[in-house]
């Protein structure tokens, strides 16, 4: 057991996955292509279903008509806080493989991964990457043109660190590293108990 960023393991797992959280608090500044362009290719890392790599990114950064075009997207809660974001990030999972075109039943998984690998390449580069499903799917395929083959799995915002006095004071108390359920609640030997 360790305590890393107020928060306890069971067991001992590496720091990153402590100290990764999801902040809300950025600064408006912008980031660098580069640097966009490394969390995207730490995402293209990830494990994937016969290695189909079903996960694509349509980004935006601040400042140009496709941010304020994707900014329109969320809901106002999300708007609230993004407004701050140098990228916003719409996620899309092709749902079946380029190899025979069946269903496949994992893209939604394997966009996980690849989320998962973002983050935390974002985390080690010092910016904020939040995830979120407070937009509008609909809109989004729509106005984004995206096939019907795809599926609109989630948004992102990238950032730079903030100041949490910059929040709005409804958000401000909830910027900090969250728990996590025990094992025993998540885990079961052999069959479902819960």
């Amino acid at each position: 057991m360790k305590e890393v960023n107020g928060r306890t393991t069971e067991y001992p797992i590496d720091d990153i996955f402590l100290k990764r959280y999801s902040p809300r608090a950025m600064s408006g500044e912008s980031i660098s292509k580069e640097e966009l362009m490394t969390l995207f290719d730490a995402a293209r890392w990830a494990p994937s279903s016969y290695n189909a790599q079903p996960w694509r990114f349509i980004y935006a950064m601040r400042d140009t008509p496709e941010f304020d075009k994707l900014f329109s997207l969320l809901v106002d809660f999300n708007k609230s806080w993004c407004i701050k974001a140098a990228v916003l990030i719409v996620v899309i999972s092709k749902k079946t493989f380029e190899h025979n075109g069946k269903d496949n039943v994992n893209h939604s998984s394997d966009i996980g991964a690849a989320w998962e690998n973002l983050a935390l390449q974002a985390q080690f580069m010092n910016l904020v990457a939040h995830g979120m499903n407070g937009f509008d799917y609909a809109r989004a395929k729509t106005e984004l043109g995206i096939p019907d083959d795809y599926f609109v799995e989630m948004m992102i915002a990238i950032g730079k660190h903030g100041k949490v006095e910059d929040l709005p004071e409804s958000l401000r108390e909830g910027e900090k590293p969250n728990d996590r359920k025990k094992l025993e609640e998540i885990i079961f030997e052999g069959k479902f108990s819960g």
